[in-house]
């Protein structure tokens, strides 16, 4: 068995994981949205303090499984430098301690293996990866190689709903609040542009659409119900009609083999009908990650990390550090 540690962001999250059968024996996470949610967004300090607190908690539940570990992984990057740390002092501690080989996984090669918690691999493969720090256009073409595409040259899908919520005044974390809201609403009200609707920039982009509904909010001053309901559905419309218009831009150019959708923002469901629409256009089947996987988890992590333990890619003590952000390659 591998025991994964994820403490990118603001989920603390420990995952047992059997080799053989890429099966999650033990999954926990432990979220601190509540924590975040007064102040819109999450506080870097305020979340390392709270893995302090939670990882301890969840390996206390661990016990009976420490005596079959074969190595012990943990995210590296990218993430909160601040967050990252707690993990990797755990992983680090846990090496030492029970004598195990360390694997250093990337949190966003963690959500390409999020498709495959219980399966086999399948490569190549051409992912849209969305969540609250990227969106991104991956083509992994095997463990090895996988190549940002195309990614935001500003704020992210996840990001933008995040701050959408914050204006509104409606809390943390933003997505399914504002997807909620959107039910109600007409998404027709408001005409909020489509960005980047006329270029063939390969690239996503969502600091004007932000700025947008930030407007029209002003200009409502006092916002009603019902509102509140429209600027969501506007919004999410158009947050969504954007990813599609660049992800069938990128299909004419590349024609994927394999289509998928992973990260906290997968789950927004009127995405992913857009994006089955999408995929059946072009003749491809969409591959999505188990709603429980989507969000910031250590079963992917896990997941990931027996391709590596299988290749014995293992990381020296003395090197597992931690870097804030990803390269093109992953």
């Amino acid at each position: 068995m591998i025991m994964a540690i994820e403490s990118s962001c603001d989920d603390s999250s420990i995952a047992i994981i059997e080799i053989s059968s890429n099966k999650i024996l033990f999954h926990k996470k432990i979220s601190q949205e509540l924590d975040h949610a007064t102040y819109g967004g999450v506080v870097p300090e305020l979340a390392a303090r709270l893995h302090t607190e939670a990882l301890p908690k969840i390996l206390e539940q661990c016990g009976e499984f420490l005596v079959s570990l074969k190595a012990v992984s943990v995210t590296t990057h990218p993430g909160l430098s601040v967050s990252l740390n707690e993990g990797v002092a755990m992983a680090k501690a846990l090496s030492v301690t029970l004598n195990l080989p360390l694997v250093s996984v990337n949190h966003l090669k963690g959500h390409i293996y999020s498709l495959f918690i219980g399966l086999n691999e399948i490569f190549p493969i051409t992912v849209l990866l969305v969540s609250g720090g990227h969106s991104l256009i991956v083509e992994a073409l095997s463990h090895e190689n996988m190549q940002i595409k195309l990614r935001s040259s500003d704020d992210s899908l996840g990001e933008s709903f995040d701050k959408v919520a914050k204006m509104l005044g409606l809390g943390y974390p933003g997505g399914p609040i504002v997807e909620q809201y959107a039910k109600n609403g007409d998404p027709q009200r408001f005409a909020f542009p489509v960005p980047l609707k006329h270029s063939n920039r390969l690239e996503f982009s969502y600091s004007g659409l932000k700025n947008a509904v930030k407007l029209r909010i002003d200009e409502l001053n006092e916002l009603s119900h019902q509102d509140i309901c429209d600027v969501c559905a506007g919004f999410q419309s158009v947050a969504i009609a954007h990813i599609i218009q660049k992800c069938k831009q990128y299909f004419k150019i590349a024609k994927p083999k394999n289509f998928a959708v992973v990260g906290g923002a997968s789950a927004n469901i009127s995405l992913r009908k857009e994006l089955e629409n999408l995929a059946n256009d072009f003749g491809y089947k969409l591959m999505v990650a188990d709603l429980e996987y989507c969000s910031d988890n250590a079963a992917m992590i896990a997941r990931c990390a027996v391709e590596d333990f299988k290749r014995n890619n293992f990381c020296e003590l003395e090197n597992l550090s931690i870097m804030t952000k990803s390269g093109d390659i992953l």
